[in-house]
């Protein structure tokens, strides 16, 4: 824990940058990574933050009030209203899904991505004091293995809105004769191919990058003296709640549109 206590450039960097990790294979814990490898502070951070949204939800419920509503649920209400708004106007079709569902990315993203403006020592040096666990990440969505796992939610989503709209042989048919006709079904079929999945690595790469190097310069500022630091973090803290916000609205987006385009057919 010597990199933390005195940090050193790049040391202190590689040392933030180490997940908690837990090998399937051999039920151990290590720095070792493998695709029989979980990020369990990934697992934790995220299992946490989702409960804490759900409670919330399930408290404004609890306690709803048409007449004098209080903040929080008016916020909530706000949300919710413009979400819906923005689903009705892109979303080609009726889904009782595709609301919650934005709702729900968007939260997620922005929620677990918040937790970039927390102090990047703190957090942890409270798990070190209270578990003795060294390397412990908290910025769930610079985790490509998150990413990607909200990415093919989505791509599995995509799939299953193309068979439901379309139906297995108009599917089929589309795949193949199209755009150049049924001549050129090879041509057809790998463009088709490229096109699905370049959808969910696109929407993985662009949020772990963008939280990724958002979480990079929180730990190079971490490194400066400590009369630089607040006045330089402070003004990256609210540039980034801006890149939060941008990076979870545009997830939203895509997905609404991906699945708008799934549900649309022409047959």
């Amino acid at each position: 824990m010597t990199d933390i206590l005195h940090p050193s450039g790049a040391d202190y960097i590689q040392h933030h940058l180490r997940y908690y990790r837990l090998d399937l294979r051999t039920f151990t814990i290590g720095d070792g990574g493998g695709f029989w490898t979980l990020n369990l502070d990934t697992l934790i951070i995220s299992i946490i933050t989702g409960a804490l949204f759900l409670g919330v939800l399930y408290f404004v419920v609890r306690n709803l009030n048409s007449e004098r509503p209080g903040k929080l649920q008016a916020f909530i209400e706000l949300v919710v209203e413009s979400v819906q708004q923005i689903v009705t106007e892109i979303f080609h079709g009726k889904s009782a899904l595709i609301a919650p569902l934005a709702l729900t990315i968007f939260s997620c993203i922005f929620l677990l991505s918040l937790f970039d403006l927390v102090p990047v020592d703190l957090l942890p040096r409270m798990v070190f004091s209270l578990f003795n666990i060294e390397h412990f990440r908290v910025v769930a969505t610079d985790d490509a293995n998150l990413t990607f796992a909200l990415s093919l939610s989505v791509f599995l989503l995509i799939i299953f809105y193309n068979f439901k709209s379309k139906g297995p042989r108009n599917l089929t048919k589309e795949i193949f004769s199209e755009p150049f006709g049924i001549w050129f079904f090879p041509f057809n079929f790998i463009f088709r191919v490229i096109e699905e999945v370049v959808k969910p690595l696109s929407l993985s790469l662009r949020l772990f990058g963008n939280m990724f190097a958002g979480e990079l310069v929180f730990f190079l500022i971490a490194t400066m003296p400590w009369w630089l630091q607040w006045t330089a973090g402070g003004i990256w803290s609210v540039f980034h709640v801006l890149i939060i916000s941008i990076q979870a609205f545009i997830f939203m987006m895509l997905t609404i549109i991906y699945l708008s385009m799934a549900q649309q057919s022409d047959h």
